[in-house]
């Protein structure tokens, strides 16, 4: 039995770094997925021609190491591939009523584009030629 989730998508805000009692650190976003909406089998359109979509947004948590490479390297409007598993969580809050959460765990994150501050410097240009291995 496995818990594998796998998600791509465009990050919905600028990842939140906080620090535990124990000192680790802990990093969540918000992640945007979205699909066409379907009838019947076909996927619906507006009145322009778009096809209509649905978005669902999850919250990612990333631990440590991880968490410390995507709060310096993600922003907001991102698009990220992320690899792990779904946790679900249940609490008591201070009225008494029983809560439920969800997220995923991440264990992986690949960076599908790069950050707007990335995307507008001039990449080095670098000349190989006499770097050939044959």
């Amino acid at each position: 039995m496995q818990n594998i989730v796998i998600l791509a998508g465009n990050i919905g805000q600028t990842p939140e770094v906080r620090t535990t009692q124990g000192g680790s650190k802990i990093t969540n976003f918000s992640l945007a997925t979205s699909r066409p909406r379907l009838s019947e089998g076909r996927v619906l359109r507006d009145e322009n021609g778009y096809r209509v979509m649905d978005t669902e947004w999850h919250r990612i948590t990333c631990f440590n190491g991880l968490g410390k490479t995507v709060a310096e390297h993600c922003e907001k409007g991102m698009k990220v591939l992320v690899h792990g598993r779904i946790h679900y969580t249940k609490w008591t809050d201070a009225t008494g009523t029983d809560r439920y959460g969800c997220e995923i765990i991440a264990e992986k994150v690949d960076f599908l584009s790069r950050p707007k501050s990335a995307e507008n410097e001039n990449p080095e240009l670098v000349d190989r030629d006499d770097e050939i291995p044959f």
